[in-house]
């Protein structure tokens, strides 16, 4: 595929191409879903999953989300996906180069990596 963009980046090969693109819709799924209400953790898997699929060079995505159990619904309590509850697998191809990045919560370091496999 020919890529209109590429004079953009400069020298870099397609193995970093791949990671950029990978580590930007990480990135960019993390942003925009965090928040966003769990009413029905499958379907908001799906619609995560399309909407990094759609992003250029991305050519596999998996989402899961890890609701917590709860012993019984309470008035007031809003259902939202937190970093906690995530985790993203995904493959990103760029020229000859295919590359598997990641993202999950690490609670050794309480934090949402985001990481190269």
């Amino acid at each position: 595929m020919k890529d209109p963009a590429r004079k953009y980046f400069g020298k870099v090969t397609d193995r970093e191409r791949a990671i950029f693109e990978g580590a930007i819709t990480l990135g960019a799924l993390y942003h925009q879903f965090i928040g966003a209400a769990v009413h029905d953790a499958k379907a908001l898997e799906r619609a995560m999953e399309q909407a990094a699929i759609a992003q250029p060079f991305i050519e596999r995505v998996r989402v899961k989300i890890k609701c917590p159990k709860r012993k019984r619904i309470r008035p007031y309590v809003y259902p939202e996906l937190s970093a906690e509850m995530l985790e993203i697998a995904l493959v990103a191809k760029y020229g000859g180069a295919r590359v598997r990045v990641g993202m999950r919560y690490v609670r050794e370091l309480e934090y949402p990596l985001m990481f190269i496999v």
